[in-house]
């Protein structure tokens, strides 16, 4: 107790921009890179830049080697953040307790996620969220592709549960749902209405790779409690989404995607038509996964409330 009063007294005694250029220099240590600990400072590249010259121009040493695509620390800098770290983390943890006792949770949230789940669990949330936590500011990334949320600074992500890291606790948000076949009219008008999964393997099919593995994806299907995998072939292999529906919807090939909302509506339209309904398996839904080492921000845990509630489901 008696050396931590003496920290806790060499940082009152401290000036303002000293602790600055200190939570900086921490920031940017830890994360290797100026923008992601500027957003994690929610501050500019510049100010960073700035306030870590400045405190290397204060005590007369390197702290950080820079070049155009790395930041690391130096040997000075290594052991400056070996005995500083524990002590800003610690007093982050204590701030970060204080917030539970705010009548609104407070602070930003940066969160990665597929668009899809993005319309499934941000979208018919967001005005109720924003009305009941107005002091917090939420700031979604949309990226099909795998992320590391930890290295990117990123509080959380959406995946599905087999795409998400072991070591990351994870909370069910959405509900199951199926996937489907999506070809365009003008596809079908060049080829026959696959009736088979089999049947897929003589079309020209939109391939994507697996998150966790970088495999090709198998298309699953499902029917009277027979499961298969089709290996597909096609002209393009995509990771998102997004450009998977919109080379459908040019006729280029058949795609295997969500039946979700916005796809529907392109079935009801005349844009899309869904084929192999009968063999439509069931994909489990979406989680939202945030690390287990880390004190969970008050605002964290108002939003994770919020999306079990909406979608009416626990872990």
């Amino acid at each position: 107790m008696y050396y931590w009063l003496i920290f806790i007294n060499g940082i009152a005694n401290m000036r303002t921009n000293q602790l600055g250029e200190l939570t900086a220099f921490v920031a940017v240590a830890e994360e290797r890179n100026f923008r992601r600990a500027a957003a994690r400072l929610n501050l500019t590249a510049s100010t960073l830049s700035h306030s870590l010259r400045a405190l290397e121009e204060r005590l007369g040493v390197r702290l950080l080697n820079r070049t155009t695509r790395t930041v690391s620390p130096t040997a000075a800098g290594k052991a400056l953040l070996e005995r500083i770290a524990p002590a800003f983390s610690t007093i982050a943890e204590a701030v970060e307790e204080v917030n539970v006792f705010r009548q609104h949770p407070h602070g930003s949230l940066r969160i990665n996620s597929p668009r899809i789940a993005y319309q499934m669990v941000f979208m018919p949330i967001s005005k109720q969220f924003s009305h009941d936590f107005p002091d917090i500011t939420l700031e979604i990334s949309l990226n099909d592709s795998f992320v590391d949320i930890v290295k990117e600074g990123f509080d959380a992500g959406i995946r599905l549960r087999s795409d998400i890291p072991k070591d990351m606790n994870a909370v069910r948000v959405t509900q199951d749902f199926t996937a489907a076949v999506y070809g365009s009219p003008d596809y079908f008008r060049r080829f026959p209405l696959p009736r088979t999964p089999q049947d897929l393997q003589m079309h020209l099919c939109i391939g994507r790779r697996e998150i966790s593995s970088g495999n090709l994806y198998r298309w699953e299907f499902a029917k009277d409690g027979k499961r298969v995998a089709i290996s597909v072939e096609g002209p393009l292999i995509l990771d998102t989404v997004d450009m998977m529906i919109d080379v459908a919807l040019r006729g280029t090939g058949l795609v295997y995607a969500p039946d979700c909302e916005e796809n529907q509506q392109h079935v009801a339209a005349g844009r899309l038509v869904r084929v192999l309904a009968d063999w439509s398996p069931t994909v489990p839904g979406f989680y939202l996964y945030f690390p287990g080492h880390r004190q969970m921000p008050a605002a964290l845990n108002a939003l994770i409330e919020t999306v079990r509630v909406d979608a009416e489901l626990t872990d």
